[in-house]
């Protein structure tokens, strides 16, 4: 019988983490690719400079943390307690630098990696990582295009772009309808690269096929863009009562402080795979001006009590809030882990078989635990909907994993 791992976890940690079984990584020297109470090396790739550093030091905190948890639980059991080392690089957010990063870390003896953040980052990696054959778990990147190349050695955490895009519009819908006021007219702004481009296009394809007219349509490059204050203008001449917005943190807030300085009229600021609207420093940083904002997004279940656990122990460890790229970058060192585990070596082909079995339960909203299908998508990934009620992000949809109702509309 298969062994599955708990989300309990951390036996000399303070809290109920992840656990009995390791993570990634190697530096080996058996035969079969194990060593027993060696180290095993996983590489973790995030942007830890640049604009969205501030994501990328919380993912590579996020699976810092992962990594001592099962280090702390006894290391990798069918491997004589090997222990994980994390080997950390700094994609700067670039493709170019992800895709020598990657293959720097694999040459230092990563038997597995996790990453990106940023799509086109992750999807140079990826081909690094099927050019020799070692597993890469992307934690974020929702970009259907980096699986469609039919890739082997390539899985996801999170939901693709075309589950975010068309659950989001459905969400959209059942909400506005549901309130008696059902959304018209949606605009849209979406970051211009491969991760907004294809959310607006799944969105957009379901949003219509519901009655929904869309837009303008407005594309930003967000490492450059500096104010949203134009084109905020457009969307209130345009009439529209809903502004879809899919980008980064950075550029989420500037939409906030555009969309109250401009006071566009709309029903509601609905954010599909939003990089600011459902983390707890948007609220703090935009104040009133973020009150009442949607996002439909991949989110840690803060109704589990490991969740909340991690979250403590965080908030503890870093003086900061932790984000929901943080838990994916945990959750996916667990499933290498995982892997390690099962396959009983650190060998990358064994791992990256192991993987591709993996039933794990997860600490991220969904509907059941990670399980990745033929073509490495997570089939049981799925994202919820959250608002920002009294400066607190709060899940409000659908009704299974609400903590309290939506408010809709939310009138900006």
């Amino acid at each position: 019988m298969r062994k599955t791992w708990t989300t309990g976890l951390a036996l000399a940690l303070p809290l109920a983490l992840a656990a009995c079984g390791g993570s990634a990584p190697a530096g080996t020297d058996r035969a079969d690719g194990g060593q027993s109470g060696g180290t095993i090396k996983i590489g973790s790739l995030h942007p830890l400079s640049g604009a969205a550093a501030a994501d990328g030091q919380q993912m590579d905190n996020g699976a810092k943390l992962a990594v001592e948890a099962i280090n702390n639980a006894g290391g990798i059991k069918s491997q004589g307690g090997a222990k994980l080392e994390l080997l950390s690089a700094d994609t700067q957010g670039k493709p170019e630098v992800g895709q020598s990063e990657a293959q720097r870390l694999i040459q230092a003896g990563a038997v597995g990696l996790v990453g990106t953040y940023q799509s086109a980052v992750t999807a140079n990696v990826s081909t690094v990582a099927e050019r020799n054959k070692v597993p890469l778990v992307i934690d974020v990147s929702s970009a259907d295009s980096i699986l469609a190349q039919g890739y082997k050695f390539t899985f996801r955490v999170q939901p693709s772009s075309t589950v975010l895009g068309t659950q989001g519009a459905q969400f959209l819908d059942e909400v506005a309808k549901a309130a008696g006021r059902p959304a018209k007219q949606v605009a849209i702004f979406h970051e211009q690269g491969p991760f907004g481009s294809a959310i607006r296009d799944a969105f957009k394809a379901e949003a219509e096929k519901r009655g929904m007219k869309i837009g303008p349509v407005i594309s930003y490059d967000s490492a450059s863009v500096s104010d949203l204050t134009t084109q905020m203008t457009t969307v209130k001449a345009s009439g529209a009562d809903v502004l879809m917005v899919s980008g980064y943190y950075r550029d989420g807030v500037l939409v906030a402080q555009a969309a109250d300085t401009v006071k566009p009229g709309l029903d509601a600021v609905f954010g599909v795979a939003n990089g600011a609207f459902d983390l707890p420093q948007f609220p703090k940083e935009v104040g009133a001006a973020g009150e009442g904002y949607f996002d439909a997004n991949y989110h840690p279940d803060m109704t589990k009590p490991e969740t909340q656990a991690l979250a403590k122990l965080y908030q503890e460890r870093y003086g900061d809030e932790i984000r929901t790229g943080a838990v994916l970058a945990y959750d996916a060192v667990r499933v290498i882990a995982d892997a390690l585990e099962r396959a009983g070596s650190a060998e990358p082909e064994k791992v990256r078989d192991a993987i591709a079995t993996v039933e794990l339960d997860t600490l991220i909203a969904g509907d059941g635990p990670i399980k990745f299908g033929p073509t490495g998508e997570n089939e049981n990934a799925t994202p919820i909907l959250m608002q920002v009620r009294d400066g607190k992000v709060k899940q409000v949809f659908p009704a299974d994993k609400a903590e309290t109702a939506p408010v809709y509309p939310a009138g900006r």
